[in-house]
C-alpha cells in the first residue's frame, strides 16, 4: 500500500518529542507524504504544552514543504465517563482530535467494561476524529463491541505503528491489532494509520503496520490514508481553504 497520509504526530511542544513542526514537513515532503497530522499531547500528559498552544494553532500554515498540516491534539481520556483535557469549543477549532487512553492520565486499574464505556462515550463526541493506539493490551478491551460502535459513530480506529515497535510499553499489541482488523473486514469499518512519531525521521513510517496489513490481507479501500478523498469523509478540514483564519 502507499500511504499518503500520516494521522498522528509529535513535535518537542510535547515535551517528550524532539522536532518542530517546519522538521517534520520536511520529512513529510521527503517521504512523499500529502497530509500530516501534528497531534501535540493534551494538557494532562506530563511536561506537553498547556492549553494556549491548542487555542493558537490558527497562525500555523496549513499548506508547508508541500503538505497539507492538520494540527490539533491527542487528548487524554480521564475516566469510563469518556472525560477529556481540553474542552468542547476548543476541540472543535482544531483540524483533527485524536483521544487515547495513557495511563499516567487514565491508570491502569480499570475493567475492560469501563475501558469500553470510556472508548464509546468518546466516539460519541462528534469532534473526536480517531481512537488513538487502541491495541494496548494494558487496557483490555472487547473489540467487537469497539468496532461496532467505530461504525456507528464514525470514528476511525488507529494503527498505531508505534505500538508495534520492540520498545514499546504497549503489550500484546499485534494479536490485538490482528483481532481488530479482522472485524474491521468483518464489519467493513475503516481504519487510519499514525506513525505517533515523536522525531522528524520517524514521520510516515508506517513498517511495523505494512507489515501486519500484508500478513492478515487486509483491503485497501478500508485504510483511509491511502486516498486523501476517503480521508476527508472522516477529516472534514482536510478539505477546507485554510487561508481564511477560523
Amino acid at each position: 500500500m502507499k500511504f499518503l497520509a500520516d494521522t498522528h504526530s509529535h513535535t518537542l511542544a510535547s515535551g517528550h518529542a524532539y522536532s518542530t513542526i517546519t522538521e517534520m514537513a520536511e520529512a513529510a515532503s521527503s517521504k512523499g507524504l500529502k497530509a500530516l497530522a501534528i497531534t501535540e499531547h493534551a494538557p494532562e500528559m506530563p511536561g506537553t504544552c498547556g492549553i494556549f498552544y491548542f487555542e493558537n494553532l490558527d497562525v500555523v500554515p496549513r499548506d508547508m514543504k508541500g503538505v497539507r498540516l492538520l494540527m490539533g491534539a491527542e487528548v487524554n481520556i480521564m475516566d469510563p465517563d469518556g472525560t477529556i483535557d481540553i474542552p468542547e469549543k476548543t476541540c472543535r477549532n482544531m483540524d483533527i482530535v485524536v483521544a487515547s487512553i495513557h495511563p499516567p492520565c487514565y491508570g491502569k486499574n480499570h475493567t475492560p467494561q469501563e475501558n469500553l464505556r470510556a472508548y464509546i462515550e468518546v466516539m460519541k463526541k462528534p469532534y473526536i476524529n480517531i481512537i488513538g493506539h487502541p491495541d494496548d493490551g494494558r487496557i483490555p478491551v472487547d473489540y467487537e463491541l469497539l468496532v461496532k460502535a467505530a461504525k456507528e459513530t464514525g470514528t476511525l480506529l488507529e494503527l498505531n505503528n508505534s505500538s508495534l515497535r520492540p520498545q514499546s510499553s504497549r503489550v500484546g499489541t499485534r494479536e490485538n491489532m490482528l483481532t481488530m482488523l479482522d472485524l474491521c473486514r468483518q464489519y467493513d469499518v475503516p481504519v487510519t494509520t499514525g506513525s505517533d512519531a515523536h522525531v522528524n525521521v520517524d514521520v510516515g513510517n508506517f513498517t511495523h503496520v505494512a507489515e501486519v496489513l500484508e500478513y492478515c490481507g487486509f483491503p485497501e479501500d478500508l485504510v483511509v490514508t491511502t486516498d486523501l478523498e476517503k480521508l476527508k469523509e472522516f477529516i472534514p478540514s482536510l478539505g477546507k481553504d485554510f487561508c481564511v483564519q477560523r
